[in-house]
């Protein structure tokens, strides 16, 4: 298959690039480095990187942001960054990447634990997560062409623990096997309209 990891570079990218560019053509976008160039957040950088890429088998994003802070303390443009980035990011690359996607290609959003456990800080990032839980559920049931949408959501992961532990606070880490096994399940098997929990 012919795959684009958006966010390929990052904690979780890194290693799902690694698992599937054993058996498949990988394509690596982001904002500064990868094959190719993306912002998430603009939605003429995507179409631009999809007419430069042509035709794919599957796209996963591991890629989005959303501003972290006290609830009284984020503003209506904090907001924004989440709601531009993370979620019409995502949304729009369905939206304008399931025109180059071959028949029954698969495509793989992310998100997190907060939509379903929030921790303090995160009003903004699981009000977000939880908005794409939704979409994904709700475009599985109108999308063409046999392409299928998922979602992998996970807990902290274990590469990334040392860094946000203080966030989660009782939380178990996530091994990272787990979470790959969870892109592996959307683009290998045959689900559409899943949120793939890994929280444990």
């Amino acid at each position: 298959m012919k795959i684009l990891i958006i966010g390929g570079n990052g904690t979780i990218g890194k290693k799902v690039v690694s698992h599937f560019k054993q058996k498949n053509e990988i394509l690596i976008g982001g904002r500064t480095n990868g094959d190719v160039a993306v912002d998430i957040a603009d939605s003429s950088s995507i179409k631009s990187m999809f007419e430069k890429i042509g035709k794919l088998d599957t796209i996963i994003c591991i890629a989005g942001e959303a501003k972290w802070d006290d609830f009284n303390k984020l503003s209506e443009d904090d907001y924004y960054i989440g709601l531009k980035s993370k979620l019409m990011g995502q949304v729009n690359l369905v939206r304008i990447g399931q025109n180059y996607l071959n028949s029954n290609g698969s495509i793989t959003l992310s998100t997190g634990i907060l939509a379903d456990d929030p921790v303090v800080k995160t009003t903004s990032a699981a009000m977000v997560n939880g908005g794409i839980h939704s979409f994904v559920q709700a475009v599985a049931l109108e999308i063409e062409n046999g392409i299928r949408v998922n979602v992998v959501s996970s807990g902290m992961v274990e590469d990334a623990y040392e860094k946000y532990k203080d966030y989660f606070p009782g939380h178990n880490p996530i091994p990272m096997k787990k979470v790959i096994n969870g892109y592996v399940r959307s683009v290998n098997g045959k689900g559409n309209g899943e949120i793939i929990r890994i929280y444990d």
